[in-house]
């Protein structure tokens, strides 16, 4: 049975524990606000894309020529993960959920006989995967230190896949991300991102039975738009993440925090009961003493 010394060191360690996880919790909550907020502006930003992509792609999707990244390679054998997580942990499973998604992915195209690469965005995915998968990835990319993420900060994800879809490395790439929904709900996706996925329901303009005359045609827009969709559909499914770590975080910090009171009550009553009984023990020894006398 542990001392009285020893229980009120263990009450003492688990109070600072509290404190610490109820000052994550807020700090949490004060960044969730922001991240969410960020979140939402991006989304009609990256839909009202999409819906564009809708329209060019009901022209030009099935012409011949049509650019790669709207029509693909012709095949699917060879595939990129964009594996999204935090860079820090203490979030409950936000990381695991996500590499847990991935893992369902890269295991059913592995029984396919399909080949997949894993480029990982975040250190926490990078560690879990590197276990079983650390032969295929191929590389890393952080955001650790950096307060509020920027479209610029996307850029290198963006191009490094560009630039390895041009040199015909893959002929599919898709996202695992985590889409915010609410503090604790937040919802694993996979998103193709090569070649651009228009997602059922995407709002197209309603042409009231007129068409639209492209200058220059729309075999030169897309081809300035779709490397520019790959950048948007990078930084909103970044801007998900951050939401959804924070209030994940926060979700974990809070029930930290109510663990800790919970085990801070139970400590207290066993160190209350080891004192009264260690009293109750010293006085009748003293009386016994006394009758002994």
């Amino acid at each position: 049975m542990p001392s009285l010394k020893d229980l009120r060191n263990r009450i003492a360690s688990v109070k600072s524990t509290r404190k610490i996880t109820r000052a994550m919790q807020l700090v949490s909550a004060s960044k969730l606000k922001r991240a969410q907020e960020a979140a939402e502006a991006a989304r009609p930003y990256a839909e009202k894309m999409q819906g564009v992509l809708a329209n060019l792609a009901a022209s030009v999707g099935t012409q011949a020529g049509a650019p790669k990244l709207l029509a693909g390679t012709g095949g699917n054998t060879r595939n990129l993960l964009v594996v999204m997580t935090a860079d820090r942990g203490l979030c409950g499973g936000f990381n695991t959920n996500i590499v847990k998604l991935a893992r369902q992915r890269i295991e059913s195209l592995t029984r396919e006989g399909k080949q997949v690469k894993i480029l990982c965005v975040g250190r926490k995915g990078r560690d879990q995967l590197k276990r079983v998968y650390g032969n295929l990835i191929i590389g890393t990319h952080e955001f650790a230190g950096i307060r509020r993420l920027t479209f610029s900060h996307i850029q290198p994800i963006a191009k490094q896949v560009l630039d390895l879809f041009d040199a015909g490395e893959f002929d599919v790439v898709t996202m695992c991300y985590a889409r915010f929904k609410s503090v604790i709900s937040q919802i694993p996706t996979a998103q193709r991102l090569i070649p651009a996925e228009v997602p059922a329901g995407t709002k197209t303009a309603d042409l009231k039975g007129g068409s639209y005359e492209y200058e220059p045609d729309e075999q030169d827009i897309l081809a300035d738009l779709l490397p520019r969709n790959v950048a948007v559909q990078i930084f909103r499914a970044l801007l998900e993440n951050q939401a959804s770590e924070q209030g994940a975080r926060m979700a974990a910090m809070d029930s930290a925090t109510r663990n800790a009171g919970d085990v801070i009550d139970a400590l207290s009553m066993k160190y209350n009961r080891s004192r009264q009984a260690q009293i109750t023990k010293e006085l009748i020894e003293i009386i016994s003493g006394a009758e002994a006398l």
